[in-house]
């Protein structure tokens, strides 16, 4: 098993974690839980050799197989099958019936099969990488937040095949309901130390909590030690009698290590202002239909009222329609029929997957408040952005600068900024860790005006949905009641997709093993010079962008500087090596193809025999 021995690392000033230590034993699955910033992904790329730490020391037991989800969308087949494929193993290429179980768990059909990886949505291709990493069978799965990624369907089946997963998890998710049905252990990056137990979150955290309190207790009593002491020694060091006992109540208090007080982890603030109504109807959506094409119609003869107070959810399979219906009942998108007719009084805040390109990127996060609602006074603008932990300086970051998880955290000091009663939120967890989910969740259920919520999140639905309007095999329906009565009374009838498993097919290999052999030998001999200029061009292409990567770091920290000269010279280099980077792509493009036409020949070869 692996195992981690004072493990330390930094960037720069800041300290992420230092003398960890950690042991994965057999059979464990270990949910991975801390702030946004405590180093998470950070130790995965220390266990995988993306990085190294500053100190300490990682063991891996040779021939133990590490397996990492992947979020660069890179495909070289023309087909969903092919491309899965290449994860099989040399003496398992022809295990098909291993690539679509995999792939009809996670959501896809027969008929995508044939469908090229490119024309999936970017859900689906995250997907595929999935499906990649899965099939080749690692002993340890080190998964990065894949809840941002998969709908409940496929959630519900990575679920199931986790719990089953006969090696080792180490699981990254702000999803608490997901992490905690499939871990044995949780462990956390807490004030830069790693606190691991047997337990679910829960237990994890009223173990914390309860060590915190003992923590507490026994800094107060050394603290009350410490200043009868230092008392002591102040009224009797100068005394001859008392002299000596002063003086060894120096050494004594000399020994005692000083105990730093608890500092908490800065959390999001959610607080919406509610806009009075006087109407118990806020939202009318009568009989709503929506297509990009007469074939191509996502929901019809949708209808509903919302009154003040109720929050509605939205719930299905990934590219089905939910992000559209929400933005065509917005405005945002034109109905084919139908209508949504808001009260007088009412006035809403969207929350949408793509309006962080609303968003000016010359703009600052404070000037991005202001465009939300100019009347506020700066230091409730300032209120609002520590609130979204842009405290200090950072209220003053470009928002060109900032990641997506950041901009995210800026829509939302927008909707904070506005008085409202009806809220709008598309996949609003995405970039959320679990404390800032949970004050989401609370701030929900206390506002008083109504919702309406595009989630994966099963525990988000349970705990604030009344209503919901499901997207499955028949189309959008109304349901009128809870997500665990929906379960209940209606549930998923799209967890069939095992039942499309086709069974492994029968080879004789008696026969064919002569020729086949033959084959191979011959093709891998021919594959082998195209498939070392890949792997040289990929790695040459990954060097690149990890240096492009830390350039930007560069004109980041040059920005925030004011260093116009330094900003010009980074960027003319940046352009140099995306430049470079582009040209590499071309070439791995034209011997990939080369390679994929060579394996195609020799594919129909194999398949004869």
């Amino acid at each position: 098993m692996i195992q981690l021995s004072n493990i330390s690392k930094h960037f720069g000033e800041k300290e992420l974690f230092s003398n960890l230590d950690f042991r994965m034993n057999s059979g464990n699955r270990v949910g991975l839980v801390g702030r946004n910033g405590s180093g998470k992904s950070t130790l995965f790329k220390l266990i995988l050799g993306e990085d190294t730490p500053d100190e300490g020391e990682i063991s891996i037991p040779k021939g133990y197989k590490i397996g990492a989800l992947k979020q660069h969308l890179e495909f070289s087949e023309k087909t969903l099958r092919d491309e899965t494929a290449l994860a099989l193993a040399e003496d398992d290429k022809f295990s098909i019936y291993k690539v679509e179980k995999i792939l009809f768990g996670l959501g896809f059909t027969e008929n995508d099969l044939d469908k090229d990886p490119l024309s999936f949505s970017g859900g689906y291709q995250i997907r595929i990488n999935l499906a990649k990493l899965l099939i080749t069978e690692p002993n340890l799965l080190l998964l990065d937040e894949p809840t941002n990624y998969l709908d409940i369907l496929s959630l519900r089946w990575l679920k199931v095949f986790l719990k089953s997963f006969d090696g080792e998890v180490i699981l990254i998710t702000h999803d608490r309901n997901f992490m905690d049905d499939i871990t044995t252990h949780t462990m956390g990056i807490i004030r830069r130390g790693l606190f691991l137990i047997q337990g679910n979150t829960h237990k994890f955290y009223q173990q914390l909590e309860l060590n915190d309190e003992h923590y507490q207790k026994q800094k107060i009593a050394q603290d009350k030690k410490r200043k009868e002491l230092e008392e002591f020694i102040a009224k009797n060091k100068a005394r001859a009698s008392t002299a000596a006992q002063a003086q060894s109540k120096v050494k004594l208090l000399e020994k005692m290590d000083e105990m730093d007080s608890i500092v908490d982890d800065p959390t999001l603030e959610f607080n919406f202002n509610f806009k009075d109504t006087p109407t118990k109807v806020l939202l009318d959506v009568k009989d709503l239909s929506f297509g990009y094409s007469p074939d191509n119609i996502l929901f019809k003869d949708i209808s509903f009222t919302l009154k003040k107070g109720e929050t509605l959810g939205i719930i299905g399979k990934n590219g089905k329609g939910k992000s559209t219906l929400l933005n065509t009942i917005a405005g945002e998108l034109k109905e084919i029929t139908g209508h949504s007719d808001f009260h007088g009084t009412t006035t809403f805040a969207h929350f949408g997957q793509t309006n962080i390109a609303h968003l000016n990127p010359n703009n600052n996060i404070m000037d991005e408040i202001y465009v939300s609602n100019p009347k506020l006074s700066e230091a409730t603008v300032r209120g609002i952005c520590g609130g979204m932990m842009f405290s200090g300086d950072d209220a003053k970051k470009k928002i060109s600068l900032l990641s997506g998880g950041e901009k995210s955290r800026v829509m939302l000091g927008q909707i904070l900024a506005k008085d409202v009663n009806l809220l709008f939120l598309d996949e609003p967890t995405n970039h959320l860790d679990m404390q800032s989910i949970d004050a989401l969740t609370k701030a929900i259920k206390k506002f008083d005006g109504s919702c309406i919520i595009v989630t994966h999140s099963e525990e988000l639905l349970r705990q604030v949905c009344d209503r919901l309007i499901v997207f499955a095999k028949e189309g959008a329906q109304y349901f009128d009641g809870k997500y665990d009565e929906f379960l209940e009374k209606i549930g998923w009838d799209e967890e069939e997709a095992e039942e499309k498993v086709k069974p492994a097919p029968k080879v004789n290999k008696k026969e064919n093993k002569k020729m086949r052999t033959a084959l191979i030998t011959e093709r891998n001999k021919l594959a082998s010079p195209l498939k070392k200029a890949v792997e040289k061009l990929e790695n040459s292409i990954m060097e690149i962008e990890d240096l492009i990567e830390k350039e930007q770091a560069e004109l980041i920290q040059a920005s925030n500087q004011g260093n116009n000269s330094k900003i010009i010279e980074i960027s003319q280099i940046v352009t140099k090596d995306e430049k470079n980077v582009e040209e590499k792509f071309e070439k791995l493009e034209e011997v990939q193809l080369q390679l994929d036409e060579l394996m195609e020949e020799y594919e129909k070869k194999l398949e004869e025999i």
